[in-house]
């Protein structure tokens, strides 16, 4: 299983490059695997990530922004469902990976056992 962060590297905007960061800096300080893929300097990646984010989670324009997350070909989310799992100590279960032991969220598995 890969997880793929979809990102912008050439994005205009302070508040998605921030939110790219975030993500990314989270995913490395975890050092949990990850692949970058740049949609503004590959078109197929951009065309994928569109076609793949859910109806559902697509904002009212249509056009989902960056970072979008995928654990391989399954939708985890976009910044804001990462952020409230990242709170909720439950990113493990988010990107679809099993905690690693010692974890907050490994714990919290152990005592709903």
């Amino acid at each position: 299983m890969v997880i793929k962060v979809f990102i912008a590297n050439q994005s205009g905007s302070t508040a998605i490059k921030k939110k790219q960061q975030d993500v990314l800096g989270f995913l490395e300080a975890n050092k949990i695997d990850f692949k970058e893929m740049d949609i503004a300097a590959h078109e197929e990646n951009r065309k994928w990530m569109r076609e793949n984010v859910p109806g559902e989670k697509r904002p009212q324009n249509g056009i989902p922004l960056p970072p979008q997350i995928f654990n391989d070909e399954q939708y985890c989310g976009d910044f804001e469902s990462f952020f409230n799992a990242k709170e909720d100590n439950g990113v493990y279960a988010f990107l679809g990976l099993t905690p690693p032991p010692g974890s907050k969220e490994a714990e919290a598995l152990a005592e709903q056992v």
